[in-house]
């Protein structure tokens, strides 16, 4: 059985191969992070209006667009909800797990920009340090800084 399942797979090379395995495998939301400093070391941190009211602070995150490279999700997101710019850095968080949705982080640097907030989705945007992150912060956000402080 298992060889006869093999040549049939060999068989539908191409678009046929991708529908079968569109079909068979579970689709995923990609959030993005970014745990962004600056020359100092601070940590931007947004105040989210969507968020849960005793949880509203954060990092700056959002979903990646089809066909957007993942550092790059970040860069934009950090611009649409601030107006700042930054340059991605290095991976430090890839999970999956979720019901369907794969968390990716990345530190970032601030870069440059006028700081100007997207009214709609931010209420808020402070930079911190370290040893004085804000009450009514996401846990799992909490953790990346702490993680990438070192």
């Amino acid at each position: 059985m298992k060889r006869l399942i093999a040549r049939l797979w060999r068989l539908i090379r191409g678009p046929l191969q991708w529908r079968v395995l569109w079909l068979a495998h579970a689709k995923f939301m990609v959030g993005v992070t970014g745990v962004v400093r600056d020359d100092a070391g601070k940590v931007l941190l947004l105040k989210h209006r969507m968020w849960p009211p005793d949880r509203p602070w954060g990092l700056p995150t959002g979903y990646a667009v089809k066909g957007e490279e993942f550092p790059l999700t970040i860069v934009r997101e950090v611009k649409e909800e601030t107006g700042l710019d930054v340059k991605p850095g290095r991976l430090v968080s890839l999970n999956s797990g979720y019901r369907l949705r794969v968390e990716v982080a990345y530190e970032a640097l601030h870069t440059g920009g006028e700081l100007k907030i997207d009214g709609f989705e931010i209420l808020e945007a402070q930079w911190f340090s370290v040893d004085s992150l804000p009450e009514g912060m996401q846990d799992s956000h909490r953790r990346l800084i702490e993680d990438t402080s070192s």
